[in-house]
């Protein structure tokens, strides 16, 4: 009876052991079973949210390369529409088409100059020599005459832009900007008084390119001309020359000098400046800059490398600089009469006014 009564309190020992287990499994699996869920609910929009972010994040790079080249402001519109640059051609109204094929890719450069109606016969003879098939013509004109250039050939193909009492720097900044003329290779940038009978751009740009100038000059006459900086000054054996030598007074050049003036720089009287060239002289032009006393110092920023090799001055084509004191000139009744008289002491002062700021301007580049 003892031992039968022991079997009985173990077994219920065993069977109450037993569903305790079984009570504690069936809680601890519905508790993992629901915390289990609940992670795989969070893994699943984790992942959810992961994908969209990656969705976004590739169209948003997607949509950043598309926007990339294009300019600002054009970001919504379609890249097939967008026209980046321009050119300073005219157009027919009719037949455009024909205006578009008719120079198929032929290389063009532009002359650019500041002019007043009194200088029109040296103006004439510059434009002259630069033939309307490689090169477009874009005049300032400074005095505000226009209609009095009508009497040139050349007049209804050029370009005129008209504002009183401007430099060329202010109009070049303003109507030169890069992307108007990037269609041309050159870019001449000169003033009114100069004179061309030994000058032939077509040969000037053949010496350019084959010399590697990417801003350039063509050598003053120095028979004729007022020449401020000797390094303009043409030798006559040479094609090309890049410095210059000065060995009295302060500011001396030699083989060793490796600042303007004495290598690498060119005056703003005639600067030939290439495409690449320009669009980054372009952007140091101030607002206010007005005769560009300083600018020259430093256009071998924009040389496309070493100035000491890619600036420099064309002997072979040559110019003539008169000198002549126009931009700004107001004439009266009684200045008229002393014309003759005042012509000479103007230009005189002008000379030595242009060797005083050499002395204090360019010289202490050395």
């Amino acid at each position: 009876m003892k031992q039968g009564s022991m079997n009985r309190s173990c077994l219920c020992s065993v069977l109450i052991t037993t569903a305790l287990i079984c009570g504690a499994y069936f809680i601890c699996n519905a508790y993992l079973a629901k915390d289990f869920k609940e992670k795989l609910l969070k893994w699943e929009i984790t992942d959810k949210m992961h994908n969209s972010t990656d969705k976004m994040q590739n169209a948003t790079t997607t949509s950043t390369c598309k926007n990339f080249n294009k300019p600002v402001g054009t970001e919504a519109l379609p890249q097939g529409i967008i026209e980046k640059t321009s050119n300073l051609e005219t157009q027919h109204l009719w037949n455009y088409d024909d205006t578009k094929k008719r120079r198929p890719n032929h290389s063009m450069s532009l002359l650019a100059m500041a002019v007043g109606i009194k200088q029109k016969e040296l103006v004439n003879k510059v434009i002259q020599k630069f033939p309307p098939r490689d090169f477009a013509v874009m005049l300032f004109h400074y005095d505000g005459v226009v209609d009095d250039w009508k009497q040139y050939p050349w007049n209804n193909h050029a370009i005129h832009v008209s504002v009183m009492n401007q430099t060329k720097w202010w109009f070049a900044k303003r109507f030169l900007h890069p992307d108007i003329v990037a269609e041309y290779e050159y870019i001449f940038l000169w003033d009114e008084d100069l004179g061309v009978g030994h000058f032939n751009p077509q040969r000037y740009l053949s010496i350019v390119k084959e010399e590697g100038l990417e801003i350039s000059q063509p050598a003053l006459d120095t028979s004729k001309s007022e020449v401020h900086h000797p390094i303009t000054a043409r030798r006559k054996k040479s094609k090309v020359h890049r410095r210059m030598y000065k060995y009295k007074g302060s500011g001396r050049c030699d083989d060793h000098s490796t600042n303007p003036p004495c290598i690498g720089w060119v005056e703003m009287m005639a600067p030939v400046f290439s495409r690449a060239a320009w669009r980054c002289s372009w952007y140091m032009i101030q607002n206010d800059l007005i005769h560009a006393w300083g600018l020259d110092t430093q256009l071998g920023y924009c040389a496309q490398g070493d100035r000491k090799k890619n600036v420099g001055v064309v002997d072979a084509e040559y110019i003539i600089h008169y000198g002549l004191p126009t931009l700004g000139v107001v004439e009266t009744a009684s200045s008229a009469l002393r014309n003759e008289t005042d012509s000479k002491s103007t230009v005189c002062a002008t000379s030595v006014f242009y060797m005083f700021l050499e002395a204090v301007m360019c010289y202490d580049f050395v």
